[in-house]
């Protein structure tokens, strides 16, 4: 069975039709939902989920003890030696996540750096993301280097530079051009 990745900003709170059409084709596929813990898109989304009685689903949680699981899903909880409370406590849930998974579905705010690191780890491991930014209500589907600069084209200038210091954002999109022109090698 296919494992989707469903991720998000924690500013977001109400998921946009289009979103929903996108859970609702995944629901009837059939295909397993992993998501993480978090309030915004993570609770949304589970809410959501909660109210259809869809139960291929698997929250993930850093420590043993999810902030949120509004289905009673099964856990995944995920054991990490960073300091509970931490952006690197949490990312440990999201680096699983994208391991585990065959595809993301990520709502974006355009802000958030914990979505962009999700979906340039799924890049890392050659999986594709679609990519809802809620602002334009524009899905971008992120397969290569290319669409993922299309995607940050999206954020203000003030919001790349936060990123760039937050994520080392450019650090990170030099790797990944690297990773990609060594396939051509």
């Amino acid at each position: 069975m296919h494992k989707i990745f469903i991720s998000g900003s924690m500013r977001i709170k109400n998921i946009d039709k289009a979103v929903i059409n996108r859970v609702n084709n995944i629901i009837n596929s059939k295909f397993g939902i992993i998501i993480g813990d978090a309030d915004g898109v993570d609770s949304s989304i589970q809410n959501y989920l909660k109210n259809t009685n869809y139960d291929e689903v698997t929250v993930y949680c850093t420590g043993q003890i999810p902030r949120n699981n509004l289905g009673s899903w099964s856990i995944n909880p995920i054991v990490t030696d960073k300091k509970p409370g931490t952006r690197e406590y949490f990312t440990a849930k999201d680096l699983s996540m994208a391991k585990d998974c065959d595809f993301g579905l990520m709502i974006w705010d355009s802000k958030s750096t914990g979505t962009l690191s999700n979906v340039l780890e799924l890049l890392y491991s050659n999986k594709k993301s679609l990519v809802f930014v809620n602002k334009l209500k524009q899905f971008f589907e992120i397969t290569n280097v290319e669409s993922f600069e299309k995607l940050i084209s999206v954020m203000s200038e003030a919001y790349f530079e936060k990123a760039d210091k937050k994520i080392k954002l450019r650090n990170k999109l030099k790797q990944l051009k690297n990773k990609q022109l060594e396939l051509f090698d």
